[in-house]
């Protein structure tokens, strides 16, 4: 019989495998967002992989189009893999109005599709985290959107952040004055790749999808020259948008998120009004919202969202606006890996319980079992090793402590819980080891 040919292990260019390292500090990223989210009111949803071509196409604009991952199934069905958590909440709540009542308040953490060129901590297959409020046009959602925004970033230990906010209304205010209709989409799409491609090719994309003249694109680049404090720009917005509805009412939402933010006490360098945000995708209709690292601009938006109140529309008649955000997990984590804000070992229970009895195998089983019941995590190492071998797997693996119970502790009823960080050790009663050992973790 011939010997199979060995295959070669590797991954699809854009996709990535992910070891505990990296596995690790992403489990805790999602559970610190869905702390806060939770906090605020918001319950998690879940929806396929896979939704009927017709239900995501044409959702997000063009763009997204090209980049949906879409085939025909085993039984001969068009279908496409979600290329983000928001259309398939359309479809999710227009199908369940009527059992999950109005205001719904959701987040939903999944893996995402799409067929875009590879970037620094972006691949064709990540991890979106939503949350969204749909059902109220009030701008209270609006405002505690960028709020939620702002608490999870705090929660996530980044001190220097700055959440960039705009109105889709402004900008379409604005375009209409200065005489460009009908094709403002093109234009929005082309003005939120400016921090990637520059002002000089967003003007040659304007031009060419849009149609807009030298002065028309010049008129726009404009936009994101107005600078300085909140109210400062928003006197400038006022000016921009005198005698233009949506850009008068894309104002009084903006003025509401300033008023808003100060009472609950963001600070002013935390939030700046940019009339470059845009966001790129043809849904948003209202508060546009991006999140930026002041230590690292060049990485891009870590948390990005704004209303969309017509989205719903083509799968129901009923009014279901909608307002969110949704983190970027994987950009999130490059960008913590690269500030140095990740341990470079993970280990999923910070308690190793070492075993150099090879006698009393069945002993350390129940020990770490009564120690998991007393609420630690803990991993018994599986070998009658040496203890240095153990303990330098303990380093490797990034446990916090280990608890040492050899002939003589089994024998006086005693165990050695050594602090990995400083090698100290102390002798504590069997009863004591838990108390021991969430002392220890209970330093910083």
């Amino acid at each position: 019989m011939s010997k199979a040919k060995i295959i070669q292990p590797r991954t699809l260019k854009g996709f990535r495998d992910y070891l505990p390292a990296q596995a690790g500090p992403r489990e805790r990223v999602l559970e610190i967002a869905r702390d806060v989210y939770r906090s605020f009111g918001f319950n998690p949803i879940d929806t396929p992989a896979l939704e009927y071509t017709e239900i995501l196409k044409g959702k997000g604009g063009e763009e997204s189009d090209k980049q949906m991952y879409q085939f025909t199934d085993p039984g001969g069905r068009d279908v496409g893999m979600r290329f983000d958590l928001t259309v398939p909440l359309a479809r999710f709540v227009a199908q369940y109005a009527g059992q999950i009542g109005m205001p719904f308040k959701r987040y939903h953490m999944g893996p995402v599709w799409r067929g875009e060129n590879t970037q620094r901590g972006r691949y064709r297959e990540f991890i979106q985290c939503d949350f969204d409020t749909i059902g109220t046009q009030s701008t209270i959602s609006d405002v505690e959107t960028i709020l939620v925004v702002y608490t999870l970033f705090k929660r996530l230990g980044f001190e220097r952040f700055t959440l960039r906010v705009n109105h889709r209304g402004i900008l379409a205010g604005v375009l209409e004055k200065a005489g460009i209709e009908g094709q403002v989409g093109d234009v929005l799409r082309a003005l939120d790749k400016l921090a990637k491609i520059g002002p000089e090719k967003v003007a040659e994309e304007m031009k060419a999808t849009a149609g807009v003249s030298d002065a028309q694109a010049a008129e726009i680049l404009a936009l994101p020259q107005i600078q300085g404090s909140r109210a400062e720009v928003l006197a400038s917005i006022g000016q921009l948008v005198a005698g233009n509805e949506a850009g008068e009412k894309g104002l009084e939402v903006l003025k509401a998120v300033d008023e808003g933010l100060r009472l609950a006490g963001v600070p002013e360098d935390a939030m700046a009004f940019d009339l470059s945000i845009a966001r790129g995708l043809d849904y948003y209709t209202g508060i546009v919202v991006e999140t930026f690292l002041d230590d690292l601009p060049g990485i891009g938006s870590c948390c990005s969202g704004g209303r969309y109140d017509d989205l719903a529309s083509v799968y129901t008649k009923q009014l279901l606006p909608g307002v969110g955000a949704s983190l970027g997990v994987d950009r999130l984590l490059a960008a913590m890996e690269e500030l140095g804000l990740i341990e470079e070992s993970f280990s999923g229970a910070p308690v190793l319980l070492a075993y150099f009895e090879k006698t009393r195998g069945q002993d350390y089983l129940a020990l770490a079992q009564e120690l998991r019941e007393q609420g630690l995590g803990v991993e018994l190492y599986p070998d009658a090793k040496k203890l240095g071998a153990q303990l330098k797997y303990a380093d490797r693996r990034g446990h916090r402590v280990a608890v040492i119970v050899g002939g003589d502790e089994w024998d006086k009823g005693t165990a050695q819980v050594k602090d990995l960080r400083d090698g100290t050790s102390q002798e504590v009663a069997r009863a004591d080891i838990p108390s021991a050992c969430k002392a220890l973790l209970a330093q910083q």
